[in-house]
Formats: structure tokens, C-alpha cells, sequence
């Protein structure tokens, strides 16, 4: 079993940037794919962005290639997800999540993952 909980999300103006964190409880966040699904209200889950467990190799959401990073560090249980250039459309509550199969070409999928945090609100105001 892994509990995640996220933080950082916030109210910020377009052009600007946030830092999201997932911490993770549980000894084997390390061979977890993590990664990152935003719901805007009305939407869909929306898968936004990937990383596999050794943290080499990531997936982006087209919309945010560019704009958005993951990483982790798995001495500390924790995955992150730097946002710079936001925009109003980006707007959503972003969840983290835990996928115990290693394949990160299925991490796209939101219905793939098997563990979920509450999730953090990000506003971006025009």
C-alpha cells in the first residue's frame, strides 16, 4: 500500500511558475512509475506527465512539453513537478499517482495508475 500526498499548488498568475510535491509513504515508492494527471473542472482526468522509477526516462503531455518537469528523488520518497510558463489553461486539480507496472508507455493512461493522493488546486489567473 502507498499513501501520497501532494503540495504546492496555489493561485499564480500566467507566466508564472509552482512547484509541486508528492510524498510517499511505503518501501517501495522507488520501483513505482510515478507521475502526474490534472482535472479541470467539468474535464476528464488528464494525464500531464511521467517518470519511470529509476527517473531516466520521462513522458510529457504535448500542451506542457517544454513547460513542465518531473523528477524524483527517491531517497526521499518524493516526486516533484516544477510548472513554469503557466497559463490559464492549465488550470485543474493536479493528482498524484503510483503505477506498480513498470511499462512507462502505458503511464499515459490515467486508468493504469493504482494509487492516488487527495490532489492540490492550481489556479493560473490571466
Amino acid at each position: 500500500q502507498v499513501q501520497l500526498v501532494e503540495s504546492g499548488g496555489g493561485l499564480v498568475q500566467a507566466g508564472g511558475s509552482l512547484r509541486l510535491s508528492c510524498a510517499a509513504s511505503g518501501r517501495t515508492f522507488s520501483s513505482y512509475v510515478m507521475g502526474w494527471v490534472r482535472q479541470a473542472p467539468g474535464k476528464e482526468r488528464e494525464f500531464v506527465a511521467a517518470i519511470s522509477w529509476t527517473g531516466s526516462s520521462t513522458y510529457y503531455e504535448d500542451s506542457v512539453k517544454g513547460r513542465f518537469t518531473i523528477s524524483r528523488d527517491n531517497a526521499k520518497n518524493t516526486v516533484y513537478l516544477q510548472l513554469n510558463s503557466l497559463k490559464p489553461e492549465d488550470t485543474a486539480v493536479y493528482y498524484c499517482a503510483a503505477k506498480i507496472n513498470p511499462l512507462l508507455t502505458t503511464a499515459t493512461i490515467p486508468s493504469k495508475y493504482n494509487y492516488w493522493g487527495q490532489g492540490t488546486q492550481v489556479t493560473v489567473s490571466s
